[in-house]
């Protein structure tokens, strides 16, 4: 399968989960998290969940980095090519955008090249730690300006696709990847 192929059959199994199923996978997930050896690292990028995908929910991680006092960044789309990341605060206001994402309005602008951890969003990842999103580049863009240590962290209810993705030049794979029922390790 290509790409295309793998987005669409990963978007189709994530239809098929009911709230129930969803909650109780992100709920997992968030468990699974703390198996992960990144938490001596201070500040930390979360994605905010979009409902309507039916995406992990990630509020299950945020009140686990907030018990652990970490330094949470958010993001936001600047224009169709790049994200904007915003320290969350308790001051922060949300709205959520077209895409059906929230996002803070503003904030404290916090440099890519500062962020120790990324939860990355995504349908589909292999073996290797090669990753399939929505297909916009957003977060490959904004990876490519962390630092080299930066640990990249896939979120999936679903265990890796069997076949390898195939990765292009500006693909940046993942250290670890969290399903409900283990950490993959790249």
């Amino acid at each position: 399968m290509d790409k295309s192929q793998i987005r669409t059959h990963y978007k189709k199994l994530r239809e098929k989960l009911s709230e129930d199923e969803v909650m109780e996978r992100s709920l997992k997930i968030a468990n699974q998290c703390l198996e992960l050896p990144v938490w001596e690292e201070q500040i930390f990028h979360l994605f905010l969940t979009i409902e309507d995908q039916k995406e992990v929910d990630t509020s299950l991680i945020l009140t686990l980095l907030q018990g652990k006092d970490k330094e949470i960044v958010v993001p936001k789309i600047l224009d169709k090519e790049n994200l904007q990341h915003f320290l969350l605060t308790d001051q922060t206001c949300f709205e959520v955008n077209s895409l059906g994402i929230p996002e803070p309005r503003s904030g404290i602008e916090i440099e890519p090249s500062k962020i120790d951890v990324v939860f990355i969003p995504l349908l589909a990842f292999d073996s290797t730690g090669s990753r399939i999103g929505y297909g916009k580049g957003f977060y490959d863009r904004f990876l490519a300006l962390c630092k080299p240590d930066c640990i990249k962290i896939g979120l999936s209810f679903f265990d890796h696709n069997q076949s390898k993705i195939v990765s292009e030049a500006t693909d940046v794979p993942l250290d670890y990847c969290v399903t409900p029922e283990r950490v993959y390790c790249f």
